[in-house]
């Protein structure tokens, strides 16, 4: 037996006990995550007592009514929803963000499938309705006749997510621990993808998503995420959680992030970075923004002139920066003076001993620090570059723009 019931459906449906007797009506339905993620826990039924909690093993039928064998007496009063994630409270209107139409919806109703298993009933939620035929039956259910009303859902087409491609926004920190709720499918998707999602969501919603999120994923969404948001995301955290994140980030990115914030929480974020990554990102925060320095990163590969294409293997092994800079190689001599770039496909053709010298790039391209940022967008533009070296006065290198700084740059200007 496999039946599917809306929790619209289930819920003011009269409770009989052991002895035939009508106890109450069913108030809430109650999931425990911690134990079972799907699986219905028990319901919340109104008495005249007050509110009782039935475990769902104790059921054995849910149709024309929900049939248990046990006594009123027996239930335990429902002091509140410690542990519990009652359906229609927490989901019911609720936002929640489905993971594989990568975006954020609202919940018109849940749908239950029930089972049946040793003689017992087995209910999990196998999906929420988020479309018109969930909003429909709970805005007319009881005006018009139930036969009516199924003849009218029929002819709507469902719109529903999988429980499983459901992730749950709780904003506040202890019952997200108590629930174990977690954004790990969320984590899975592209960055961009979860930015645009973060950008659908309330403000404390944000913020709990992001208090959740792996620092690495989180580090990679907010570099997504539009300048504005990213101040307003930042701001929400505390300094320890703000500086784990930007301890991720691309270093002129963390850079200009950390531009944008008051004084004072910029310092505070910086105390509580990492001594490495926090004397990194101070040194980009000394250059101008709208300069070749104020967007270059300093992740980079540079290697000794006299490095081979063995060489340069181990590097990127043992690299752990952005992928974005890894598509050329950079030489440099004793004093870190940029004497030439190759191609990371150069390396394809060359063989273990050959020197990178003799797979340099023609002609050497580079800018100043000071060069404005219009400038290195036309130089990318003219060479068709993904990276453009940035070196000083004295021709050292400095950092490396990328063409995701580039591109960025344009989009801002639009």
């Amino acid at each position: 037996m496999n039946h599917t019931l809306a929790l619209t459906e289930l819920l003011g449906a009269p409770v009989i006990d052991s002895g035939g007797a009508v106890c109450g009506r069913v108030r809430e339905v109650a999931l425990a995550p911690q134990e079972d993620r799907a699986k219905v826990a028990m319901l919340v039924v109104k008495t005249k007592a007050g509110n009782r909690n039935l475990p769902f093993a104790a059921v054995v039928a849910i149709h024309g009514g929900v049939r248990t064998d046990t006594s009123c007496g027996e239930w335990a009063d429902s002091d509140g929803s410690e542990g519990l994630l009652l359906l229609e409270r927490d989901l019911l209107d609720q936002q929640v963000i489905d993971v594989d139409g990568r975006k954020v919806v609202r919940v018109n109703d849940v749908d239950l499938h029930e089972e049946l298993v040793a003689d017992r009933v087995v209910l999990k939620v196998g999906s929420v309705d988020v479309g018109a035929r969930g909003a429909i039956r709970r805005l007319l259910k009881g005006v018009v006749p139930t036969p009516a009303l199924n003849a009218l859902l029929r002819r709507i087409p469902p719109r529903e997510i999988p429980w499983e491609f459901v992730d749950l926004i709780e904003t506040d920190p202890a019952r997200r621990v108590k629930l174990k709720i977690s954004h790990d499918r969320l984590a899975k998707l592209h960055p961009a993808d979860i930015a645009d999602i973060v950008e659908e969501l309330a403000p404390d919603e944000r913020e709990a998503v992001f208090e959740t999120l792996d620092e690495g994923v989180a580090a990679e969404a907010l570099e997504e995420v539009e300048p504005k948001l990213q101040k307003a995301i930042v701001e929400s955290l505390d300094s320890e959680r703000a500086a784990d994140i930007v301890e991720e980030m691309d270093p002129d990115a963390a850079a200009d992030l950390l531009k944008d914030l008051p004084e004072q929480q910029k310092e505070e974020i910086l105390e509580e970075m990492a001594p490495d990554e926090r004397e990194e990102v101070s040194g980009l925060l000394e250059f101008r923004e709208n300069t070749a320095a104020g967007r270059m990163t300093t992740e980079y590969i540079a290697l000794g002139s006299d490095a081979t294409v063995n060489e340069a293997i181990d590097a990127l092994r043992n690299y752990e920066g952005g992928i974005e800079t890894v598509n050329t190689m950079f030489l440099v001599d004793a004093e870190g003076k940029l004497i030439g770039a190759v191609p990371l496909a150069k390396l394809v053709v060359g063989s273990a001993t050959d020197p990178l010298q003799s797979l340099v790039q023609e002609p050497l391209v580079f800018a100043q620090r000071e060069t404005p940022e219009n400038e290195v967008a036309e130089i990318f533009d003219k060479y068709n570059l993904l990276t453009l070296p940035v070196v000083d006065e004295n021709r050292k290198l400095e950092g490396v723009i990328t063409s995701d700084d580039v591109i960025s740059l344009l989009r801002a200007k639009l």
